[in-house]
């Protein structure tokens, strides 16, 4: 089947899941800037949170335009992934909200690992479907930055235990990384 559907799906969601985190973006009361101190905790995990979708997006984006076809197991897994990311709102807030304590920034790097190992599946099935001689594959490779970055967060979570903040530090580290914008799949793209 055609890859048109489950493209618009995905867009939809992920615009819903980031409408739904700024909507808990909440006005401060007072006027000045000392009002806005208050609300970092809840910005700063906003912000996060809004870069980590943005980057599922991205790569969502990229992988499916170097495919020609999705099948039954591709729209269940890339529905787990959703699922994963729909969830990011509330751990966001749960973070935020109760300003990176242990359990809650746990809680959010669970969700992480759950979102990565759903996107590891997603890549697993679509790289099945079409081969290992197709752009895809090529793009993909061994897929070192995502294991990496899987790796890292479930030691974020584990860390939380020992320190919160090397946890948060982690998440930032693996935001920061996959910001870099990833040519693997735009180099094989203009040469095809």
């Amino acid at each position: 089947m055609g890859k048109g559907r489950v493209e618009a799906f995905t867009d939809g969601v992920v615009a819903i899941i980031i409408t739904i985190m700024v909507l808990e973006l909440k006005v401060p009361h007072g006027e000045d800037l000392a009002a806005l101190v208050p609300l970092w905790p809840i910005f700063f995990s906003y912000v996060l949170s809004f870069i980590n979708v943005g980057i599922y997006w991205n790569n969502l984006h990229n992988m499916f335009h170097t495919v020609q076809r999705v099948d039954g197991r591709v729209l269940w897994a890339n529905l787990n992934l959703l699922f994963w990311l729909s969830l990011m709102p509330v751990t966001t807030a749960f973070m935020g909200e109760n300003h990176f304590a242990p359990v809650p920034v746990a809680v959010y790097g669970v969700d992480l690992v759950l979102c990565a190992v759903a996107y590891t599946i997603l890549v697993t099935k679509l790289g099945r479907l079409h081969g290992a001689d197709t752009t895809f594959a090529r793009a993909v490779g061994h897929d070192k930055k995502g294991k990496i970055s899987l790796a890292l967060y479930i030691a974020a979570v584990l860390l939380t235990l020992l320190n919160q903040w090397i946890s948060v530090a982690i998440y930032v580290l693996v935001a920061v990384v996959w910001f870099v914008p990833d040519k693997r799949f735009e180099r094989l793209i203009e040469k095809n």
